[in-house]
């Protein structure tokens, strides 16, 4: 019997997806507006620009909606796709103009777009390949039949593990250099091994692992200093931003400019905020206000419990895909779900770090809300 799709659809994530997507066009409005009436543009022009894209979104939902599952199993399909994004990633950073000390984008007339941004999803789409057909091998050796091959080649014939593919794409995206998308690509990847069938001790002992280099890490930074690590190569772009981690009111004018408006946007909102379209951060006074620190502004324009809602909203979006991968009876389909759900979260999660000072700002936007074409696909 022949079952029709619209009887699969799951109303649990496409309403708050709606919602979050209206929500967005609304916050693009609203920290886009006055500058573009200071330069004498139209205050529309980014919102018309991000609904156009959002209605580009919706024809690839539809699309892929219609496909069957096989074609996402198809090696082929997924070969071409990584060398397409290889491609790319090396176009964006040997052949493109640097912005804001990076050379994620690529320009092509009006139109812009990030490749890091889809290698998120490529990734996931990837992995979930891969321990999907070893599922009968974990079963019986555990950890041992995703690692069974060494990961560095000795020759060209050997470049069949996915933990050597995985290296060399995160490496093309910190090459950027571009360490938030990098990051939250690392920490998806290790979601998704911990979640692929080994056993539950190997996911404790990655996230001690991560925690203790981290802290290493940064103990490193303060004890050496930003200016000595900032003649690291690469490290060099990020070392402001470490510089404000550390503390943001030591540099206001330079280093900890960012963060230090983030801290003023988020007391100004205080529980209530100022209003929708009241920010007084947005006006020249907090960089990039409707990409990177776009949820500073929405505290301070909806408060504590007007932003508590819409992340109330995100995570509750969150929860019901990785429910749904949870429940998925297919591997695949399973890894799918798990690997998209914690890809979001890591992002919700780097974002709100970086503007609160619980982490270094990294330049991760904030899915659903920022300004940018690339960010409305990718949450698509």
């Amino acid at each position: 019997m022949k079952i029709d799709k619209r009887h699969l659809l799951n109303y649990s994530i496409l309403l708050p997806y709606l919602i979050l997507s209206v929500l967005g066009l609304i916050v693009v409005y609203s920290t886009t507006s006055a500058s573009l009436i200071q330069n004498g543009l139209n205050p529309f022009r980014s919102v018309i620009n991000q609904a156009a894209f959002w209605v580009i979104s919706l024809l690839a939902i539809l699309f892929i909606y219609r496909l069957k599952l096989n074609f996402l199993k198809n090696s082929g399909v997924l070969t071409i796709m990584m060398m397409i994004e290889v491609v790319l990633l090396l176009i964006a950073r040997f052949w493109t103009q640097e912005v804001n000390g990076a050379h994620g984008w690529i320009v092509i007339g009006p139109i812009s777009f990030q490749p890091a941004e889809y290698l998120k999803v490529i990734m996931v789409w990837f992995l979930a390949f891969t321990f999907a057909r070893r599922q009968q091998s974990i079963e019986i050796y555990d950890y041992q039949a995703l690692t069974k091959r060494k990961w560095w080649p000795k020759q060209l014939s050997d470049l069949k593990d996915w933990r050597f593919y995985s290296l060399v794409l995160i490496l093309l995206v910190a090459a950027q250099p571009d360490l938030g998308n990098a990051t939250i690509i690392v920490l998806t990847a290790i979601v998704m091994y911990s979640v692929s069938g080994v056993g539950y001790r190997w996911f404790s002992a990655l996230l001690t692992g991560i925690i203790t280099l981290s802290a290493v890490f940064l103990g490193l930074i303060n004890i050496v200093g930003v200016k000595t690590m900032s003649k690291v190569p690469v490290f060099g772009y990020v070392a402001k931003r470490f510089s404000a981690f550390f503390n943001p009111f030591k540099d206001v004018t330079d280093s900890g400019h960012q963060l230090a408006n983030s801290y003023y946007a988020m007391s100004n909102g205080g529980w209530l905020g100022r209003g929708l379209g009241n920010s007084i951060e947005k006006r020249g006074y907090l960089p990039e206000a409707q990409t990177d620190f776009v949820f500073s502004i929405v505290i301070e324009e909806l408060g504590l419990i007007g932003a508590g809602l819409i992340l109330a909203l995100i995570f509750f979006l969150i929860l019901r895909i990785l429910l749904v991968g949870v429940k998925a009876k297919n591997p695949f389909n399973s890894m799918i779900a798990l690997g998209i759900g914690s890809m979001m979260l890591m992002q919700v999660f780097v974002n709100i770090g970086g503007i609160s000072g619980l982490i270094p700002s990294t330049g991760v936007t904030f899915p659903f809300l920022s300004q940018g074409e690339t960010v409305f696909l990718f949450c698509q």
